[in-house]
């Protein structure tokens, strides 16, 4: 019953797979220690460096280019008789650049949702055991056991591309690194919107919103001035109106990511994209906004600032 229902709906025994791997629970007090782990690594504004705040999306996609390249053109090599030692140079490279990749990754990983962990768990330990079957290999190699070390390396490449489907299952279909605001200039129509009385925003608190279905955290400071971003946080879309409020930023209830407030930059991750942002006015005693232009068209880049007072603290589990 259950096979022909998936048949029916075109879904294939990998995706079955996949899904049933996301709700798989039996790791998940492994992946609260580990998680918790790497949160506590004193990695400093490394941290940013590793999220790919820098880049304007996550680095950790653009590091492993180079284990995965070279791997498998040490495989291609692999194929020729007599270039091993060109071969076990390409995987000794792979080998040095995993490290850092794997870092990255797994500073990433720490902030993901829960069913992102899970199969974020998995690419990881396939990565761990292509890692350890290429160690194996140029071991191997280095002994004069060639045939030996050509094996391990085939089966090494197996392992890669199993992590490496797995880590396009995070990326494409559970978007663990998209940007969540990127449909909102999308999607907010052209113009002022009228979204309440000025009675109706007390200052230093967060008021929610909602511009075209789009919500929308509204700030009115202590001296008046009003600011107003996309409420759902550009990491994983967490609600920024139920965050910290402290210093002209906002911090994300979720994962602790902080942006400021009168333009949505992004000053700490884990999140790598700002906040879209709206221009405020008040009209006859009531508060209208407008989608304001994105921050890469009307303003150079924003000189590095300390997190804000008060926003320090990390973000919940």
């Amino acid at each position: 019953m259950k096979d022909s229902r998936h048949r029916r709906t075109g879904q294939n025994r990998l995706l079955r797979l996949l899904d049933g791997l996301e709700r798989q629970s039996r790791a998940d007090s492994l992946i609260d220690l580990v998680s918790r782990g790497v949160r506590a690594l004193p990695l400093g504004a490394g941290r940013d460096l590793l999220h790919g705040k820098w880049l304007g999306h996550p680095v950790h996609p653009l590091m492993v280019q180079v284990p995965l390249g070279s791997w498998l053109s040490a495989a291609v090599l692999d194929l020729r008789p007599g270039r091993s030692r060109e071969a076990g140079l390409l995987i000794g490279v792979g080998l040095a650049a995993a490290t850092p990749a794997s870092l990255a990754g797994a500073v990433d990983w720490a902030e993901l949702h829960r069913p992102q962990q899970r199969v974020g768990l998995v690419h990881a330990l396939a990565n761990t055991a292509a890692v350890g079957l290429y160690a194996a290999s140029l071991a191997c190699r280095a002994t004069d056991r060639a045939r030996a070390g050509r094996g391990f390396a085939f089966l090494g490449l197996t392992a890669a591309a199993t992590g490496g489907m797995l880590g396009g299952h995070l990326a494409y279909r559970q978007a663990s690194g998209a940007n969540h605001a990127e449909e909102v200039p999308h999607v907010v129509s052209p113009g002022w919107h009228r979204i309440g009385a000025v009675a109706e925003f007390p200052a230093g608190q967060a008021v929610r919103r909602t511009v075209d279905n789009v919500p929308v955290l509204v700030v009115r400071e202590s001296g008046g001035t009003l600011h107003a971003l996309a409420d759902r946080c550009s990491h994983l879309a967490g609600p920024l109106s139920e965050g910290t409020i402290a210093d002209g930023c906002v911090r994300c209830p979720w994962h602790g990511s902080v942006f400021r407030l009168s333009d949505g930059w992004n000053v700490r991750g884990p999140a790598t994209a700002p906040q879209p942002a709206f221009d405020t006015r008040i009209v006859d005693g009531h508060v209208e906004v407008r989608l304001h232009e994105p921050v890469h068209a009307n303003h150079s880049r924003p000189t590095p600032q300390a997190v804000p007072q008060g926003l320090e603290g990390h973000g919940r589990d």
